[in-house]
């Protein structure tokens, strides 16, 4: 009970019954309800709610499937050499003897993915910090879900192409998983999914993009440049000292940030790390500002509806001519789709099952075994983050094309059954889960209260 609630009200009747009206909007009866001062002061200082980041990420998805849908039809239309000649263009940036020359394809993968990559920082930063994985009972289950949904497509992979030396590299591309996509097909099931089976897909998938961020870092880095890579040192200890001077505004980052970048993509690491190293420096609070989040909600709509959509747009054509079954019957794009379809759901039902079973965690409430299934399949959704790790694995057209196909086919093929498997459950009954859904909705808690019980704590606990 907080202060505010301790007072008589009128907003209780003589038979000590809350008159539901009195709270429906504020959630505190009205002669009870905080100063306007204080309201707008705690207003200020909450974060980007829950719903919002989830619609904003669902509507991403659905740009994103027109735009591989609008690659895949002009790069087998008659206007296929445009398409290629386009992602072709060379652009260079030439100051005295340093130049970064690269086609136009390079640039959106390497320069606007660091974008990309900016943003997963910032949110894994926010999330570890104060967020969805800011406790262990809060990231447990979502890490062994994340755990499994990479170890099992990744082990099928490596199964089916152990006998061809020259796909193995690819063992990481059925790892990850498209949250924009995924989200994408549950903004269209609506009110058939609880809002806390999205939150878990969501945490499940940063984790995923953290787990990414490691493997570029390990397994696709080669022919390093110590000179580069000591001057990309140097400016990540600037990062970090603008970080403990507790400095606010972003242009000294942005300056040391791009930088940064250019160094980590001469050192041989691969420049999108370089967004990471800015974002883990972007302090979380100054006094009573967030510059983290003020440049997460900055960011949010220019990577969802650009960034990623280009991206999608850059890779996604395949040239359909002269492909037959069979083609995808080769280690390479049948290891990316069975890791997708097959070693993804298995993965992270699995890892889900398991401890729910042993008591370690517990199951997002209002969920079915039924929901985290579906939810399972969606994760198989790899799209943009298994084509930008097939991008790293592999620089030949013939594996490029092998890639596409795998993870388009397995993304696509998980993406229809996650979506069946939930279609045909009950929706979400408009009263069902009041509490949490009307303090999403307005955005008056965080995403972490639901797993800490802050909004019902006598509701029983699923099994």
């Amino acid at each position: 009970m907080t202060p505010f609630e301790t007072r008589p009200s009128p907003g209780f009747v003589s038979s000590g019954v809350r008159r539901q009206e009195d709270v429906a909007l504020t959630g505190f009866p009205r002669a009870s309800r905080p100063p306007l001062n204080h309201r707008l002061a705690v207003r200020r200082k909450r974060p980007m709610p829950i719903r919002k980041f989830l619609k904003l990420e669902s509507a991403s998805g659905i740009i994103l499937i027109g735009a591989a849908t609008l690659a895949l039809v002009l790069d087998n239309s008659p206007l296929g050499w445009l398409y290629d000649s386009l992602l072709a263009v060379p652009l260079e940036i030439r100051i005295a003897n340093f130049e970064i020359a690269k086609p136009l394809l390079l640039w959106i993968n390497d320069g606007l993915m660091a974008v990309f990559f900016l943003l997963i920082g910032l949110e894994i930063k926010r999330e570890i910090l104060e967020g969805e994985l800011s406790s262990r009972d809060q990231a447990l289950l979502p890490a062994f879900a994340a755990v499994g949904g990479m170890a099992v497509p990744a082990g099928i992979f490596v199964a089916l192409n152990w006998n061809s030396p020259g796909t193995m590299d690819g063992w990481a591309i059925p790892a990850a998983t498209d949250i924009a996509f995924a989200l994408g097909v549950l903004a269209i099931l609506g009110r058939r999914v609880p809002l806390t089976l999205k939150i878990f897909l969501t945490a499940v998938a940063i984790l995923d993009d953290l787990a990414a961020i490691v493997i570029i870092a390990l397994f696709y880095t080669e022919n390093l440049s110590l000179v580069s890579l000591s001057l990309a040192a140097v400016l990540s200890i600037g990062l970090f000292i603008l970080n403990r001077l507790r400095v606010q505004s972003y242009t000294p980052y942005i300056i040391l940030g791009s930088l940064l970048w250019a160094c980590v993509l001469k050192s041989g690491v691969h420049a999108t790390l370089a967004g990471v190293v800015v974002a883990l420096a972007i302090p979380l609070k100054v006094g009573s500002k967030s510059p983290l989040k003020d440049m997460e909600h900055g960011l949010h709509p220019w990577v969802a509806f650009m960034v990623m959509p280009i991206f999608a747009f850059a890779n996604a054509g395949v040239p359909l001519a002269g492909l037959s079954f069979s083609d995808l019957l080769q280690p390479l794009p049948l290891g990316i789709a069975l890791g997708l379809l097959v070693g993804k759901q298995v993965g992270v039902f699995a890892f889900t099952f398991i401890p729910v079973k042993l008591g370690w965690a517990k199951r997002p409430s209002g969920t079915t075994w039924a929901h985290l299934y579906g939810a399972s399949l969606l994760a198989g959704i790899g799209f943009t983050m298994s084509l930008f790790i097939g991008t790293l694995a592999f620089s030949t057209a013939e594996h490029a094309v092998g890639v596409r196909i795998g993870v388009l086919s397995g993304s696509i093929v998980s993406g229809v059954l996650g979506y069946a498997v939930l279609r045909s459950l009950s929706p979400t009954q408009p009263g069902s889960e009041p509490a949490e859904q009307s303090e999403l909705d307005s955005g008056n808690t965080d995403p972490g209260s639901l797993s800490r019980g802050e909004l019902d704590p006598h509701a029983p606990s699923p099994t």
